[in-house]
């Protein structure tokens, strides 16, 4: 019984020595993996699966997709009040015998929001000669049922008066609308002195892209784009711009002041010509 039950324990006690070799010599033949083959077969089977990524010399990286100028200049309210500060933009077509003297063809205006509150084609008191279509964008037809400049003009005034009026090369948006505006309700982007390079005035379409990140008047120029950027340029400034105009009215005031003392029959009319600034085409 002994015998037996050892025998099933281990059925081949002594296998065969040829066969025990051989198993040896197979053993010492196998190759080993080594990790560079591993991470080899990796690399290769992942480059079969995503394709292999071509390496250009000296090729730089991509480009960010541009901004559109909707995404930064949407209005950020439903508000379409007349709010304490408008911004105002307005387009020229030419008149007079070659086309050469600017007339009021659009004019925008939106507040603080950025929503539209006053957009108008208008027709100039004389004949167009040149709509300037490839940058205001006006054609022909808008004017056929435009308002007339004289309606049109009496409708800003009353929306500006008493407001801050913000835009870019205001003089010459408030020369074709033949008005005038307080000097201390104005707030040029294109005369503020810390938007200035070197001294020097700059295009809107430059100050949009250095202080707002977007991209205008790559084509014709839009009114409502570029009153929303002005007013979305001095919000970014309003703090410090808003300083400024203080203190320079402030210092103005104490000047006339020390002036009225030296000579006090010009107090009154000193004090009225300050209060009564304004600024016109």
């Amino acid at each position: 019984m002994d015998s037996r039950a050892a025998e099933r324990k281990n059925p081949n006690p002594n296998p065969n020595p040829n066969w025990a070799q051989l198993q040896k010599k197979l053993k010492s033949h196998r190759p080993r993996p080594s990790p560079t083959t591993n991470s080899t077969a990796e690399e290769s089977a992942t480059s079969s699966v995503l394709g292999k990524r071509k390496e250009r010399p000296g090729s730089e990286p991509e480009p960010e997709p541009e901004v559109s100028p909707a995404s930064v200049l949407s209005p950020t309210s439903d508000d379409c009040s007349l709010t304490k500060a408008l911004a105002m933009d307005c387009e020229m077509v030419g008149v007079s015998s070659d086309g050469s003297k600017s007339a009021l063809g659009r004019v925008t205006l939106v507040n603080t929001w950025g929503n539209v509150v006053y957009d108008e084609y208008v027709r100039p008191i004389e004949r167009v000669v040149d709509f300037r279509t490839k940058i205001s964008g006006i054609h022909p037809s808008h004017l056929k049922k435009a308002k007339k400049f004289w309606v049109v003009q009496k409708e800003v005034a009353d929306m500006i008066k008493g407001r801050v009026l913000i835009g870019h090369a205001l003089h010459n948006d408030l020369k074709v609308l033949l008005l005038s505006h307080p000097k201390r309700d104005i707030r040029d982007t294109s005369a503020y002195q810390p938007l200035q390079r070197e001294g020097r005035r700059r295009a809107l379409k430059d100050l949009a892209d250095e202080v707002l990140g977007v991209k205008i008047q790559r084509r014709q120029h839009c009114p409502i784009e570029d009153a929303r950027a002005a007013m979305l340029i001095y919000k970014k400034h309003k703090k410090e711009w808003e300083k400024s105009i203080k203190g320079h009215f402030r210092l103005k005031k104490k000047k006339l002041k020390n002036k009225s003392k030296k000579n006090p029959a010009n107090r009154n009319k000193l004090f009225m010509q300050h209060d009564g600034e304004t600024t016109t085409g």
